[in-house]
């Protein structure tokens, strides 16, 4: 059946010559990972810029649930991004989110409101001018609350352990090993204080921006199975000192 969408591109890979897989979310079904042909030459419909991360289209798909991979019919631009693929820091960290999206985002059915986040997100990166290092932090702490699993600050306060596995704050460490002190479980509290907006008003270091980013992806895991390590994350060490 043939019907119309709106997607996120996650990752493309190259199959054979001409074609490639592209896995995208869509705001109708989710997940989908569909099989494209290529063209040769810069007249034919589906271009290869359109399927660059996080790139955002308009589809229409033959759906049909017996397949692995399904067929796209026409494919447009949803809205031009000017800066995100050109500008190096923002290609950077749209590099290391389409990859962490396209693992966390692994089963992920319909979900119209972590679509909406994720077009917001990719949006506002694309359009500002500066001070945007710490966006992809905001991006981690925010997308939690879409997948079930962000952090209640109903528990605890002051300076409280953080239980990663339970997501709160307590005034006492869990009986396991998957907690954060109460110097690094501040570094939670304060992303949660952050937006994009705003984000440029809290100064962090370099390695404070790594150490961060490390702990969220340790959370990650523990929330997501099979959360792979990310080779992306290595682009980001390099940016933003």
């Amino acid at each position: 059946m043939l019907t119309k969408t709106e997607a996120i591109v996650l990752h493309s890979l190259k199959y054979g010559d001409q074609r490639a897989i592209v896995d995208l979310f869509t705001r109708d079904f989710g997940r989908v990972s569909f099989i494209v042909s290529l063209p040769c030459s810069a007249k034919g419909k589906m271009k290869k810029q359109y399927f660059q991360p996080l790139t955002l289209l308009s589809i229409e798909c033959d759906l049909r649930p017996q397949l692995q991979l399904q067929k796209l019919r026409e494919v447009t631009l949803l809205q031009p991004l000017a800066s995100l693929h050109t500008d190096p820091s923002k290609l950077a960290i749209a590099l290391f989110l389409s990859d962490f999206l396209y693992h966390a985002l692994r089963d992920e059915q319909q979900n119209e409101p972590l679509f909406d986040y994720v077009v917001s997100g990719i949006e506002w990166l694309d359009s500002c001018s500066d001070r945007f290092a710490n966006f992809h932090l905001v991006f981690l702490m925010r997308l939690s609350r879409f997948l079930g699993f962000y952090p209640n600050l109903d528990d605890g306060g002051g300076d409280c352990y953080f239980d990663l596995r339970a997501a709160t704050f307590t005034t006492q460490p869990p009986l396991h090993a998957d907690f954060l002190m109460p110097e690094e479980a501040r570094h939670i509290r304060l992303l949660m204080r952050m937006d994009y907006v705003s984000m440029h008003l809290f100064r962090l270091s370099r390695s404070e921006r790594q150490r961060i980013l490390h702990l969220l992806l340790i959370y990650y895991r523990l929330h997501l199975p099979d959360f792979p390590e990310l080779r992306s994350v290595d682009v980001l060490h390099e940016l933003f000192s």
